[in-house]
């Protein structure tokens, strides 16, 4: 869990890719924006979280562009094709079952058809989804009551859904083994949670892979990519500062305005409380005077105002923005 600046440093690293499997892959930029427009959709996203994952998807795309740490990168979905392929020697000739039909299953699906594989399996919690997929890149759609006889027939297992809980428990890869008899089965499961059961790996003539084994996997290859993790962390650390910047001065613009405003009330006030004592004044007075007392409050708040927004987004400017609230109640 990270907090506050924390979480904001955080979420540029993973937009980046510095912090994915696949130092580089561009599908978490994907990852990123469809967390954020879930946020929209459930009306949990305030002003503050709109910049915060718009900034975001900048540094993301900006990190891509002017580094190298997307140069020849394999995305998290190829990637795991290109290990399941090394583990089982070739992929020609294999029945795979891909579960899901999001980003990383597209992925896996293009790159499946790239190796030349012609028996895919696609299933998905939405059939539409599994069988618009199938229909664009090629497979054959299957509904999820149907998993356990396609688990019992393939010899490989690609998931990487977005759902938030195990979708396939221990009891049914041992059910699915029952039927496959002496027929070994590969699991490369790269989902974050994961989608089968990791205990299910105890099971004879299964084997699975998760995300540990991807990081691994993709450490081959990763020099040139990995030199530029330290530009791309320095690119991150400047944003983060430009955000925070950003964020804060966000943060003090009410806080000024409500100081005005008070500022403003009470001028008034003390011109209607004391109108009577100053006897009959023409307009010309009253303009003057009027005039005279908006000077003075905004000769008195100009100096707080500026050295308020100049400081935000720094420990100084917290403290002085806290130091507003407590003199003025605001």
């Amino acid at each position: 869990m990270h907090d506050a600046d924390a979480a904001a440093g955080h979420l540029f690293r993973v937009a980046s890719g510095i912090d994915s499997a696949v130092v580089g892959e561009a599908e978490i930029l994907g990852q990123v924006r469809h967390s954020w427009d879930i946020a929209q959709t459930e009306g949990a996203a305030g002003s503050q979280l709109n910049l915060l994952f718009r900034h975001a998807l900048e540094v993301g795309k900006r990190a891509r562009t002017e580094t190298g740490i997307g140069r020849h990168v394999a995305s998290v979905s190829t990637a795991a094709v290109a290990m399941a392929a090394e583990r089982l020697g070739s992929l020609e000739g294999r029945s795979i079952l891909v579960m899901g039909a999001g980003e990383m299953g597209e992925g896996m699906v293009r790159a499946l058809a790239t190796n030349g594989v012609s028996d895919i399996r696609i299933a998905n919690r939405t059939w539409e989804n599994a069988a618009d997929l199938a229909e664009r890149l090629g497979g054959t759609p299957i509904r999820l009551a149907e998993l356990d006889a396609a688990l019992s027939e393939v010899d490989l297992l690609l998931t990487g859904t977005g759902a938030n809980s195990m979708i396939i428990e221990h009891a049914d890869i041992e059910r699915v083994m029952r039927a496959r008899g002496d027929r070994e089965i590969l699991v490369v499961d790269v989902a974050v949670p994961r989608d089968v059961d990791p205990a299910a790996a105890d099971i004879p003539g299964v084997t699975i892979l998760d995300m540990d084994d991807l990081r691994a996997f993709a450490e081959a290859g990763m020099a040139e990519r990995r030199r530029e993790v330290a530009s791309v962390e320095s690119m991150c650390a400047e944003e983060l500062e430009r955000y925070l910047a950003v964020s804060s001065a966000r943060e003090v613009a009410p806080l000024v305005s409500r100081l005005h405003e008070q500022s403003e009330d009470i001028r008034v006030a003390e011109l209607d409380r004391l109108r009577a004592r100053l006897g009959d004044l023409d307009d010309r007075q009253i303009e003057a005077l009027d005039a005279l007392t908006k000077g003075i409050v905004a000769k008195l708040l100009h100096q707080p105002t500026v050295r308020l927004k100049d400081a935000a987004g720094s420990p100084r400017g917290e403290r002085l923005a806290e130091a507003l609230r407590d003199l003025f109640e605001l």
